[in-house]
């Protein structure tokens, strides 16, 4: 790390990655709810005012986020679990 960084930044999109690939939705919760509160640690820390108000946008966008419903799983249609050789009942549909 450089001098004059701001080590939250790069927290804070480490913790957005994290909320991406979360497997469960507690985990997700969790990640972007960390993400938010190191957006603001960042906004905290920054001189620049521009840089200030995208720090604290992007806070208020992960505890968004956060508090959002988590993404549903995409079902997969009858024929691909068919093709996946995926038996319904003891038989594979027609």
């Amino acid at each position: 790390m450089g001098f004059g960084n701001n080590p939250f930044v790069s927290k804070a999109q480490s913790a957005e990655q994290r909320a991406q690939d979360a497997a469960d939705g507690g985990a997700r919760e969790r990640a972007w709810r960390d993400a938010g509160r190191l957006w603001e640690r960042a906004a905290e820390r920054e001189n620049d005012p521009k840089r200030r108000a995208s720090y604290e946008a992007k806070a208020q966008r992960a505890r968004d986020a956060a508090d959002g419903p988590s993404p549903s799983p995409e079902i997969p249609s009858t024929e691909t679990l068919a093709s996946l050789g995926v038996s319904f009942g003891g038989q594979k549909p027609n």
